[in-house]
């Protein structure tokens, strides 16, 4: 009788579900790591996508497929970016609910951008060509506070027995999120009006929250090196726009910031949309964005 009644009263004894928590898997560092701060202690996502490598030409690994099938929730950006996860998630019968982040309403999306001061390949990027805006949008405050939204409801939706504790961690992200924009916006303010050059247009929802002086991209496509006579105009309008520095990212050829900044009193650093370096987890986004931070204050002040 005592063993019986203890097995009754354990409910109410344990804090934590006794159901387990969705198997979620998601994309990309930055989905992951708004997706693990919704999760909170119930339980870890997977991640597709690590380290440097590229949603754009990723490889599927049987493990990734492995993954896939036995998810209950794939959070992606969409097919204009995780262009390897387009088929998978077509072609195969499950039981996963798969959200579309790009496709949330509300969004608020930019267009993608041609030209500027440094004019872009022509020939652009297949996602590019096919799709009007820019695909990077967790990189605008306000977009993740509503990916962290929405990953709440589907998450209380597959799991309602821990649904409030789902939406108090969203709501403690959004709030976490307010204030990591009211201090990047302040730690910004000084390089606002430096102008500075990106090799691949991947900032544009970061340049136009905190209003940033952009002056144009290598390249819209980060996979193709361009031509010599592209190099020399760069090199001549990177000099004519009194750009202070040029930013390359840590997955793409370095040996081209080179060329382009030979004998030139331009700077050149680092910005990572997808926080190769960064430790997976909650923590990731919000170092993701202050990390970026740091290397444009670094290379824009005086």
């Amino acid at each position: 009788a005592r063993w019986l009644l203890l097995v009754a009263l354990t409910p109410l004894l344990w804090p934590g579900s006794l159901v387990a928590a969705p198997k979620v898997v998601a994309s990309i560092g930055p989905v992951h790591s708004l997706a693990a701060a919704v999760m909170g202690e119930l339980g870890v996502p997977t991640q597709i996508v690590r380290g440097y490598g590229s949603p754009h030409a990723y490889q599927m690994r049987p493990s990734d497929a492995a993954n896939l099938r036995d998810a209950d929730l794939i959070l992606w950006i969409g097919p204009s970016l995780e262009t390897f996860l387009q088929r998978p998630l077509e072609g195969q019968d499950r039981r996963a609910k798969v959200m579309q982040l790009s496709a949330l309403p509300g969004l608020r999306l930019l267009v993608n951008r041609r030209g500027g001061v440094l004019v872009v390949d022509e020939q652009s990027h297949a996602h590019d060509e096919q799709h009007g805006f820019d695909t990077h949008i967790w990189l605008k405050p306000f977009n993740a506070k509503l990916i962290v939204t929405a990953i709440a409801e589907e998450l209380s939706a597959l799991d309602p027995e821990n649904a409030a504790l789902y939406r108090l961690n969203a709501q403690r992200a959004r709030s976490r999120i307010d204030v990591m924009e009211t201090r990047i916006a302040s730690r910004l303010a000084p390089v606002r009006a430096t102008p500075f050059v990106v090799f691949h247009d991947a900032f544009q929802y970061f340049e136009n929250n905190f209003g940033l002086n952009s002056v144009g991209s290598v390249t819209v496509s980060p996979d193709r090196v361009p031509s010599a006579q592209r190099i020399k105009a760069l090199r001549a309008a990177i000099k004519e726009s009194g750009v202070r520095c040029v930013f390359r990212e840590p997955r793409f050829e370095s040996a081209l910031m080179r060329v382009l900044l030979e004998d030139s009193n331009t700077r050149s650093s680092v910005l990572d949309p997808l926080g190769s370096d960064v430790a997976p987890g909650p923590d990731a986004y919000f170092e993701l964005m202050d990390s970026n931070t740091d290397s444009l204050i670094a290379c824009l002040e005086p």
